[in-house]
C-alpha cells in the first residue's frame, strides 16, 4: 500500500509541474498541459481524492480544446487573413478555461491543506 501512495504522489507532482511549465508557451506547451492534466486526473482517481471528478472533467475540456486548437491551426488559423472568422476562436475556449480552473482548484486545495495543518 505504501508503494501505491508513493507512485501516485510522484504522478501528482509531475502533473502539477507539467501544467505550470506548459503555460510558458500555451501553443507548443499544450501537449505538456494535456499530459500534466491526464497525470493529475489519474493520480486523484487512484487515490480516490474527493476532487477526482472535477479533474477528469477539466482534463476532458483541455483535451477537446487542444484538439480543436490543432484542427483550426491546420486549417490556417482564424481571424486576420485566414478564411475563418474570429468567432471560430470560441471553439478553443475549453482549453484555457480547463487549465485556469485546474490551477484555481490546485491553489484552493493547497490553501486548505496549509490552513488545516496549522
Amino acid at each position: 500500500m505504501k508503494e501505491k501512495t508513493k507512485w501516485t504522489r510522484i504522478i501528482y507532482i509531475i502533473g502539477v509541474v507539467a501544467l505550470i511549465i506548459g503555460a510558458i508557451d500555451p501553443l507548443e506547451g499544450s501537449v505538456l498541459i494535456v499530459a500534466g492534466s491526464v497525470l493529475l486526473a489519474l493520480s486523484t482517481y487512484l487515490t480516490r481524492d474527493r476532487h477526482w471528478k472535477y479533474f477528469m472533467i477539466l482534463t476532458a475540456a483541455i483535451i477537446v480544446g487542444v484538439i480543436l486548437l490543432f484542427y483550426l491551426s491546420s486549417l490556417g488559423g482564424f481571424g486576420g487573413k485566414s478564411d475563418l472568422s474570429w468567432w471560430w476562436g470560441l471553439l478553443i475556449l475549453p482549453y484555457p478555461i480547463g487549465w485556469l480552473t485546474s490551477i484555481i482548484l490546485l491553489i484552493s486545495r493547497a490553501r486548505k491543506k496549509s490552513s488545516a495543518a496549522k
